[in-house]
């Protein structure tokens, strides 16, 4: 059969040393700490990814949904004001090209029409000024 013996341990059977009112012990027991906490770094690497997911309990479920349902509206409303506004912008930009360039085009055709006339009559002007009595290029000789 097995026997079962109760062993103590030596550290729980002394009595432990009262701490010294000096301060040098405790300066000790600080570099000691710090020592044990960067072993601890190493073998507790994680991601952002797995905390950010771990904070995920934290929240009740009520909230969480109410939060998600809030961007969710958020992101719908901004997504689909963008898309009302490319659309809305794309048709202004085509509806500028196809009517305003044909447009401008005409009123500066116009413009050069009317200064050719202008310098016309100028030249006519100046001719019939340098000239008097003669006939002009322009018009039909009288009989």
């Amino acid at each position: 059969m097995v026997e079962l013996r109760e062993v103590e341990d030596e550290h729980f059977v002394n009595a432990q040393p009262a701490p010294s009112d000096d301060e040098d012990d405790y300066t000790d027991t600080d570099s000691e700490i710090s020592e044990e906490d960067e072993g601890d770094d190493v073998d507790l690497e994680e991601s952002l990814y797995e905390r950010v997911i771990a904070l995920k309990d934290m929240i009740p479920l009520k909230q969480r949904t109410y939060i998600s349902n809030g961007f969710s509206r958020t992101y719908g409303f901004f997504s689909k004001g963008f898309a009302l506004g490319g659309k809305t912008l794309w048709i202004l930009s085509t509806s500028a090209l196809v009517l305003g360039v044909p447009f401008a085009v005409a009123i500066t055709d116009e413009q050069q029409v009317a200064e050719m006339e202008k310098e016309m009559k100028m030249n006519r002007m100046t001719t019939d000024a340098l000239t008097p009595g003669a006939e002009s290029i322009l018009t039909a000789p009288q009989k």
